[in-house]
């Protein structure tokens, strides 16, 4: 059925709603989303705190929260390569078919567009409050973070001790 499946891209550190707002917008063009972990084998990083496995629990905690049916969702997990002009490639060998893919990113869509596929964007939802920076910052600051992730990422965030692994992260960093 990849004739109406779409691909949507993005490292979710962490999943917010800003990305379950995408994922509700590509759900109204397509019957299916394949939702790309993107640099999946990152983790430990300031700008990458999350494992792969963690950012899966807090996608399909999230879907399964704004009742998203698992029959209209996958999950893959992507490393990133080195190599710009195998990445389509490398993607499609990781995912189920396709024919669209939702990006706002000028990379990811010029490599799709050049690879033949018709690439949507997607429109931002407060895109200055909802982006996974913020929320990283305003884990770093003690600020408020928790209204801007769904309720179960919030919830697995604390269970997995994520804030205090951002600022320790950022600590290390600093030091380095």
């Amino acid at each position: 059925m990849s004739g109406n499946r779409g691909l949507y891209v993005g490292r979710f550190q962490p999943f917010h709603k800003g990305h379950l707002y995408a994922v509700r917008i590509v759900l109204e063009e397509v019957d299916e989303v394949i939702v790309v972990i993107g640099s999946s084998q990152f983790s430990h990083e300031v700008d990458n705190p999350f494992t792969c496995g963690e950012r899966i629990v807090m996608v399909r905690g999230a879907l399964e929260e704004a009742s998203v049916a698992l029959s209209k969702y996958f999950l893959v997990p992507v490393p990133d390569v080195d190599n710009h002009s195998v990445w389509v490639a490398h993607v499609k060998a990781h995912t189920p078919p396709f024919k669209k893919v939702f990006s706002n990113e000028a990379l990811t869509s010029r490599l799709f567009v050049e690879a033949g596929y018709e690439v949507n964007p997607i429109p931002f939802y407060e895109r200055e409050t909802y982006s996974a920076t913020n929320v990283r910052k305003r884990m770093l600051s003690g600020g408020d973070w928790k209204t801007l992730v769904p309720a179960s990422v919030a919830q697995f965030i604390e269970q997995i001790d994520g804030v205090e692994r951002v600022v320790q992260l950022y600590k290390n960093d600093r030091v380095n």
